[in-house]
């Protein structure tokens, strides 16, 4: 069995998760990649093998809680350790909040909330029979501050944030740290429906000026997984480029 540090990242197919996936083999770490499109998420695995790092791949949606609960378990049974837990895995969704389905707050829940509940769950399971790791959830700057058009998104990360503090007051007598990265505007495929004029826009506000990079935010998150930040837990970072301050 190898003794590099296991990471598990959700939504590790595209995005923040995949950037992670990335910088994470890039450190040396065993991964655990889980992502609903499993053919985007093997050409991720692929390009973490091109850096040396040890990958399993499990094609699963965050919101199946049997299957969930069937990656850890392939996990307990393979690895018998898990050191940190990336919950990349998310969604959005634009509209006005007149114009917005129940179902529609009901979906975000599920994937942003529920999903990153029940695989802290998990994690924190196996992570307190070894008294250490990590936990690191993308929330959002929207989750602080608000945004006009995107009321049920903003809730659901504003619950991700209150997760992370409740988790890291309860788990971190017993070793395990958990925090969170709060992402601006990062060119993902979330945000690839924003038009130029929109960015345009958008980057105004920012006070660097552009638009974010999954890798930039990545950093971050391979940061709050290492021994760098062993007395760094209940935290929420913004990596926004200053757009809200």
């Amino acid at each position: 069995m190898s003794t590099a540090p296991v990471a598990l990242v959700t939504g590790a197919s595209r995005g923040i998760g995949a950037a992670t996936a990335r910088l994470l083999a890039q450190s040396g770490y065993r991964l655990v990649l889980v992502a609903r499109r499993e053919g985007l998420l093997r050409e991720v695995a692929r390009e973490c093998e091109a850096s040396g790092a040890l990958v399993s791949v499990h094609p699963a949606d965050v919101t199946n809680a049997g299957a969930v609960t069937d990656v850890f378990r392939s996990v307990m049974q393979s690895e018998g350790r898990l050191d940190a837990l990336v919950n990349a895995a998310g969604a959005m969704a634009d509209a006005g909040f007149a114009m917005t389905k129940l179902s529609t707050l009901e979906d975000l829940f599920r994937v942003n909330v529920s999903g990153t509940f029940q695989c802290s769950q998990l994690a924190a399971k196996l992570m307190l029979r070894q008294r250490s790791g990590s936990i690191v959830n993308v929330a959002s700057k929207v989750g602080e501050s608000g945004s006009a058009g995107q009321a049920a998104y903003a809730a659901s990360k504003a619950a991700v944030s209150g997760l992370t503090k409740s988790l890291a007051k309860e788990l971190g007598p017993l070793g395990v740290r958990v925090n969170a990265v709060a992402p601006g505007f990062i060119e993902t495929d979330l945000t690839a429906h924003y038009g130029a004029d929109a960015r345009t826009a958008i980057s105004a506000n920012i006070a660097l000026r552009r638009l974010g990079q999954a890798d930039e935010v990545a950093k971050v998150v391979r940061f709050l997984c290492s021994s760098d930040a062993a007395y760094v837990t209940g935290q929420v970072l913004g990596v926004d480029g200053g757009f809200v301050l």
